[in-house]
């Protein structure tokens, strides 16, 4: 990422120059509604983020620019003093979560960019709050654990910006690696490595620019199907607490006392729990052909069970089959977004030009293609 606009404008603001910081996006191979069900997710962080150049101020308040935005905001670091844009909600968030754990943070100035493309599930403010935590915490010394600078993250979410989100973007923003993807247990937060090296391949994303409204609500429906099929389940299994304690033949064994529906949406859970694993052992071994087996089995249970795919993305699924990619699935919540896929480099100019073409004449617009590698996490430049 092009650190010179950020540095110019630094300078323009505030006279001065600071110091560096660079957090990435992610994305995540396999595992998709697996994090609430207690599952497994597969993220990496990504070569796309978020830079922030700061420097203390010797002031009580931070003075922040966005320059993407073109927009400044200044505000101080109490409770009370909510800024009012939502961008700088994200850093004020971060300042708080210090201070509730105890962190002294002192005023600061920052000038801040991104590349991280913003809707396309690639978790842009995830990439925005692992920045500021980890350099505040590196420039006032505060002795934070990267575990829980993932965890100031995700409570900034919580508590500053309104979304219930889990600690996967937060946690691979922090914690990426180059060369590898990280295997994270949604439930003890356990992590393991598990080595990436598609030689002869390109990760790539398409976004189809869709997002469709029901998002919210029909996410909240799904999850209130799994935690009925686990009710149903514990009567026969009190050792079942959540869908990843189930295999299928528990399912099975509910089909009568659950909505058929339900049943679906549990199906497709522990089915895409098993698959991430397969998937794990199958990237040990370097067998990227099994691995892209299973994220196309993943983009098909997401669309006839869980059903939260939609036209464009199914679409965009059916034509990385048409052209020899290895794997291909929605990326994501559903409703809209990016497909991930896994392309050999031989085939890879011939999908993109006929997904383009193709999505273009059927859908009126151009879908946008975002090619990506993994990358190391959270780091000053």
């Amino acid at each position: 990422m092009d650190n010179t606009q950020v540095r110019k404008k630094f300078r323009e603001h505030f006279g001065t120059s600071g110091e560096l910081y660079f957090s990435p996006g992610r994305i995540n191979l396999i595992g998709e509604h697996t994090d609430y069900n207690g599952g497994f997710v597969l993220p990496g962080a990504i070569d796309k983020g978020m830079l922030a150049e700061i420097k203390i101020n010797g002031t009580n308040k931070v003075r922040a620019y966005s320059v993407d935005l073109d927009e400044y905001a200044e505000f101080g670091m109490n409770e009370a003093d909510v800024p009012a844009q939502s961008w700088a909600r994200y850093i004020f968030g971060v300042v708080r979560e210090i201070a509730k754990r105890g962190g002294q943070v002192e005023g600061f100035d920052t000038a801040f960019s991104g590349d991280v493309p913003l809707g396309a599930g690639l978790s842009s403010s995830a990439a925005l709050e692992s920045t500021f935590a980890f350099a505040l915490n590196e420039i006032f010394r505060l002795g934070i654990d990267k575990f829980e600078l993932a965890k100031i993250g995700q409570a900034t979410e919580h508590n500053y910006c309104g979304v219930k989100c889990g600690i996967m973007d937060q946690f691979a923003s922090v914690f990426g690696k180059e060369g590898h993807l990280i295997r994270l247990d949604c439930r003890s937060l356990e992590y393991e490595y598990v080595p990436f090296n598609p030689v002869g391949y390109k990760v790539v994303l398409i976004d189809s620019v869709v997002k469709h409204e029901l998002a919210s609500s029909a996410y909240n429906r799904r999850r209130e199907s799994c935690e009925a099929v686990v009710a149903a389940i514990r009567k026969h299994h009190p050792e079942v607490s959540l869908l990843r304690d189930a295999d299928m033949q528990m399912l099975a064994e509910v089909k009568n006392e659950v909505s058929t529906e339900d049943y679906m949406r549990a199906e497709y859970v522990i089915e895409e729990i098993q698959r991430l694993l397969d998937a794990c052992e199958a990237l040990k071994k370097g067998d990227y052909k099994t691995v892209g087996e299973k994220m196309y089995g993943t983009h098909h249970g997401m669309s006839k069970l869980y059903e939260v795919s939609c036209e464009e993305l199914d679409y965009l699924n059916d034509v990385a089959r048409e052209c020899g990619v290895t794997g291909s699935r929605v990326m994501g919540g559903g409703f809209g977004g990016c497909t991930i896929n896994l392309v050999p480099e031989d085939k890879y100019d011939h999908f993109i030009e006929t997904a383009v073409k193709g999505f273009k004449a059927k859908f009126g617009k151009e879908p946008k293609i975002y090619p990506v590698k993994i990358g190391d996490g959270s780091r000053k430049l």
